[in-house]
C-alpha cells in the first residue's frame, strides 16, 4: 500500500488523514517546531499514528528528504513566505527524483484579491491584493511550473474560509469571542473541512491535475453566519458592530480579510472532480456541528 507525505501536518491535512488514511500503509507529517512535533507523533489520526518529522522551512533532514523520494502522494499546507515556497525551495530536487506523481497543494482564494462582491472562478484572473495572498499566488506557479518541468501532477485547491469541529462560529459564541461586526454588502465563501477531506481525497485518487475552487454553494456576510450559529444554541445573537467602528481595534489580517469582497464559484469542483458538498452552505455545516456538541458547556474545544 501507499505512502503519504502531508508537509504541513495543520487542520485540513490532519482531518484529511483521520478520514481517508485507510488508503494508505504509512502517513508521514511535518511540523515546524520540535514540540510541535512531539505532541502530533503521540497522538493516532484516523486510522494511524503517523511519524512526523521536523521541518521548520530550512535544510531537510537525511530522514525526511528519504521518505520523501518513496512516497506515493504529497500534500502540501506549508504556507510561503516572502522568499518563496519553502517545500520548493528545500525538496524540490528529492520530490521531482521520487515515485509520487499526485500532489495536492493547498492555496486560498485571496490570489483572486478583491471583485466588490461579483462572482470568480478558475478562469478569472489572479489579483491579489495582501502580502500574504501574493506569496501564495507565488507559491501556486511554482508549483504548476514544477509540475510541468517534473511530469508531475499538481491539483491546487483554493480554500475558502475554512471551519470545523473546534473552529467555528458556535464554538467562538460558546468562548465570547464571536463579533457581528457589519460591513454593508460584505459576503463570504466558506468551506467545511470534511468537505476539503473529500476533495483532496478526489485529486489524489483521480491524479488531478490543475486550480480548483473549494468553496461552497452560498457567500454570505459573517454576521448572518453568526447569528443563526446563536438561533442553534438558543441565546441572543451579539449585537453588530459597524465595519467602521470596529475597524480601529482590528489586526491588520482581520482588516485585509474585510478588504476584500467576492463571491466564489466551484462548478469545476463538481463537474471535473465528482465532488458533492456534504455541507453546501454554512447552515449545514452548522446544523451538523451543533448536532455533534459543538459549542455547548461540554465542548471540550
Amino acid at each position: 500500500m501507499p505512502t503519504l507525505i502531508c508537509l504541513g501536518l495543520g487542520y485540513s491535512a490532519a482531518h484529511y488523514t483521520a478520514a481517508f488514511g485507510q488508503r494508505f500503509e504509512r502517513i508521514i507529517g511535518t511540523a515546524r517546531t520540535a514540540d510541535r512535533t512531539a505532541r502530533l507523533a503521540a497522538r493516532p489520526i484516523g486510522p494511524h499514528k503517523p511519524d512526523v518529522l521536523l521541518f521548520d522551512g530550512g535544510a531537510a533532514a537525511p530522514a525526511l528528504l528519504a521518505a520523501i523520494e518513496h512516497s506515493d502522494s504529497l500534500l502540501i499546507s506549508a504556507p510561503p513566505s516572502a522568499a518563496g515556497d519553502p517545500v520548493l525551495a528545500c525538496l524540490a530536487g528529492a520530490i521531482a527524483h521520487g515515485r509520487a506523481r499526485a500532489i495536492v497543494y493547498l492555496s486560498t482564494i485571496g490570489v483572486y484579491g478583491d471583485r466588490d462582491g461579483a462572482w470568480v472562478d478558475e478562469d478569472s484572473a489572479a489579483r491579489p491584493g495582501s502580502p500574504r495572498s501574493t506569496a501564495r499566488l507565488a507559491a501556486e506557479t511554482a508549483w504548476r511550473t514544477f509540475g510541468a518541468e517534473t511530469g508531475k501532477r499538481v491539483a491546487i485547491l483554493r480554500l475558502a474560509g475554512i471551519y470545523g469541529p473546534g473552529r467555528n462560529a458556535l464554538v467562538n459564541l460558546a468562548d465570547g469571542t464571536a463579533r457581528r461586526i457589519a460591513k454593508p454588502g460584505q459576503v463570504f465563501n466558506r468551506i467545511h473541512v470534511a468537505d476539503i477531506a473529500q476533495a483532496i481525497d478526489a485529486c489524489f485518487t483521480q491524479g488531478a491535475d490543475g486550480v480548483f475552487n473549494l468553496a461552497d454553494d452560498e457567500p454570505a456576510p459573517l454576521q448572518d453566519v453568526i447569528a443563526f450559529a446563536a438561533a442553534l444554541r438558543g441565546v441572543p445573537p451579539p449585537p453588530e458592530i459597524p465595519f467602521d467602528q470596529a475597524r480601529g481595534a482590528m489586526t491588520a489580517m482581520a482588516q485585509s480579510f474585510y478588504a476584500e469582497n467576492r463571491r466564489v464559484r466551484n462548478a469545476k469542483l463538481k463537474t471535473v472532480l465528482g465532488v458533492r458538498l456534504a455541507y453546501p452552505t454554512y447552515r449545514d455545516g452548522l446544523r451538523a456541528l451543533f448536532a455533534a456538541g459543538e459549542g455547548s458547556a461540554m465542548s471540550s474545544e
